[in-house]
């Protein structure tokens, strides 16, 4: 399940493999019926939610300095 925007522009499949930029330090927080205990970070824009990726890879869970 998701509360992110984000199903116009990606399905499923879009994102396996894919690093994205996120926030999990955040106090979850209930979005409707689902309680969110991660922030995916994006852009909005007139087609849909556009999802912060890397330029190059880093390992997993590094630290946005």
């Amino acid at each position: 399940k998701t509360s992110a925007q984000v199903k116009t522009l990606y399905g499923a499949d879009d994102l396996v493999g894919r690093q994205i930029v996120g926030v999990i330090n955040f106090p979850p927080k209930q979005v409707g019926p689902v309680r969110s205990e991660f922030l995916l970070t994006g852009f909005p824009t007139d087609e849909g939610v556009v999802i912060t990726t890397l330029e190059r890879p880093v390992p997993n869970g590094t630290r946005m300095a």
